[in-house]
């Protein structure tokens, strides 16, 4: 299949929003191509998109700078990498274009201005389009995107989201993402801000560190271009800007591939310089880092399912637990690494709010005495469908003071159907859950309970257990009017089947 490039008018976009852009047919185009062309596994037809776009983009940035430094700009691809630079690839065809470009993704690693995080992006990387004309017509579908910002909407990171939404539609491999509205609805009730470190500790596409970048960008951008549809983050002073661009963002993963497409998606969302690492942290320690890192916002939907090795877990994670399960784990996890005062938002399944076990147990306390628990959102079980159907909810804490209530709601509609095709419907919770949750609003959705009647139930966080069942009422009739309805309707019966005996005596 050939690229088609009357998607968009001599390579332009047709509009400053993505739908309107003809990215997302560019994108759609794409996964077809290659799926005909051989390459059938959504997650290798994303990465192999994502090591070209950034070989595109890390070409024009290069020739930005040469143009802004003129002859001080060293160029990355100088000397031997100089036939890497993605001008080349758009000229060649067959057997050299693929030779090229395997060549480029397998070194790429080596190349020595490379950032750290493009190194590990192209670690162990390999070129799996092997039919030439396939990789050919990718190539010249990437060379057709127009993704120059326009009026100040960048619509990068939009076209690589639209692209990760086709690893949700695959699932292949268990792979699939927390929805978009989802992850926006705890980060908007976490509300990190500027100065503050975010850490995903499962992060997979990075799609939580992501929201919380642009969640920080809104609240820093002016009202009037806001109301224009442009958030650019302009209030943020240049300190806060570094400390966003540098410090701010950590995510860890223990797939290779998932890291891989955090990186470019952070990358594609200005955040190239994020630190994201491949290892599981429930085992590997922290690398190069202070094992007793702590952050001030934490965010995650880790795995629930699973259970580690005993010699793997890491000793202080799961002192006096004795547990193996990953659910309970990364909560005792997150509980140790927030920062005082540091607020969570996290995804658990159901289990984990009223376990028997004793590590289970062990964890509500500790989380309802060392943190503030405040908020349970239940999810209907379809959030995750097709996927998975447990049923699960998002805890909304602060360490460093005991919890005094917790403010539950039940959300049971997210503007989806909950089976397995997940269209869009007009019942939605999520607006009144954001606009009950400063108040802690009470309603036939949401209560508040108090933490003496959670420590009487053994810890449970159970929601059926609190909710309370509210009598409706209803105006019955005075007993005298019921009693005159009776006896009224009783002579009526009985005088009718007085009538029916005379004619039937007259019948005979």
């Amino acid at each position: 299949m050939a690229f088609d490039p009357t998607v968009k008018t001599n390579g332009k976009a047709n509009g400053t929003n993505f739908f309107s852009s003809g990215l997302r047919q560019t994108v759609d185009q794409l996964m077809d191509i290659l799926y005909s062309g051989g390459v059938n596994n959504p997650m290798d037809s994303i990465e192999q998109i994502s090591y070209l776009l950034f070989l595109r983009l890390l070409t024009e940035k290069d020739e930005t700078l040469a143009m802004l430094e003129g002859k001080k700009h060293k160029s990355v691809f100088s000397g031997r990498w100089a036939r890497f630079a993605w001008g080349n690839f758009v000229t060649l065809t067959g057997d050299e274009l693929f030779n090229t470009v395997r060549d480029a993704i397998e070194s790429f690693h080596e190349l020595p201005d490379l950032s750290n995080t493009g190194k590990l992006l192209f670690d162990r990387a390999t070129l799996k389009i092997y039919d030439r004309p396939t990789l050919r017509a990718v190539v010249q579908g990437i060379q057709e995107m127009d993704i120059a910002a326009h009026e100040g909407h960048d619509l990068k990171g939009d076209m690589y989201e639209y692209l990760l939404s086709k690893l949700s539609a695959s699932g292949t491999n268990g792979q699939f993402r927390t929805p978009r509205h989802i992850i926006d609805l705890i980060v908007e009730l976490v509300n990190p801000q500027a100065n503050q470190r975010i850490c995903d500790p499962a992060c997979g596409t990075a799609g939580f560190l992501v929201s919380a970048y642009n969640h920080i960008l809104r609240q820093n951008t002016k009202p009037a271009d806001l109301a224009r549809g442009r958030v650019d983050g302009s209030l943020l002073k240049t300190a806060q800007w570094k400390f966003l661009d540098e410090q701010a963002i950590t995510g860890f993963d223990n797939d290779a591939n998932m890291v891989k497409i955090a990186i470019l998606n952070l990358y594609l969302h200005q955040l190239e310089r994020a630190t994201i690492e491949h290892f599981n942290p429930l085992t590997s320690g922290f690398g190069g880092t202070y094992p007793g890192e702590k952050y001030n916002i934490i965010l995650a939907n880790p795995p629930f399912a699973g259970k580690i090795q005993d010699e793997s877990i890491l000793d202080d994670l799961n002192y006096k637990l004795n547990t193996r399960a990953t659910e309970l784990l990364f909560l005792k996890w997150f509980i140790d690494h927030l920062a005082p005062n540091g607020r969570a938002g996290v995804i658990v399944p159901n289990g984990v709010l009223f376990g028997a076990t004793n590590a289970a147990t062990q964890l509500r306390e500790m989380l309802l005495t060392e943190c503030d628990l405040q908020a349970i959102v239940s999810f209907p079980s379809g959030v995750f469908k097709p996927y998975s159907g447990v049923g699960t909810a998002a805890l909304i804490f602060e360490k460093g003071k005991p919890s005094q209530s917790v403010w539950f709601y039940d959300l049971t509609a997210d503007g989806f159907s909950l089976d397995d095709k997940r269209t869009p419907i007009e019942a939605n919770d999520i607006p009144d859950v954001l606009a009950k949750w400063q108040a802690r609003e009470e309603s036939a959705n949401s209560y508040r309970v108090p933490i003496e009647k959670i420590r009487e139930n053994g810890w449970s966080l159970a929601t059926g257990r609190y909710k309370l069942l509210t009598a409706e009422t209803v105006n019955h009739d005075a007993p005298a009017d019921i009693l005159r309805e009776v006896l009224k309707v009783e002579n009526e019966i009985i005088q009718r089947g007085n009538a029916l005996l005379k004619q039937i005596g007259r019948k005979k």
